[in-house]
C-alpha cells in the first residue's frame, strides 16, 4: 500500500510541477517581451 501511495503522491506533484511551471515560463516569456520592448524603445 505505501508503495501505490508514494508513486500517486509522486505523479500528483509531478503533474503540479509541469503545470505550474508551463504557468511561470509562459509568465516569463512576457515578461522578457516587455523589458525587450522597453529596452528597445529606449535605445
Amino acid at each position: 500500500m505505501m508503495r501505490i501511495a508514494k508513486a500517486l503522491v509522486l505523479v500528483v506533484v509531478g503533474l503540479i510541477a509541469i503545470v505550474v511551471g508551463a504557468f511561470m515560463l509562459r509568465g516569463n516569456m512576457h515578461m522578457w517581451d516587455r523589458r525587450r520592448s522597453t529596452t528597445d524603445r529606449k535605445k
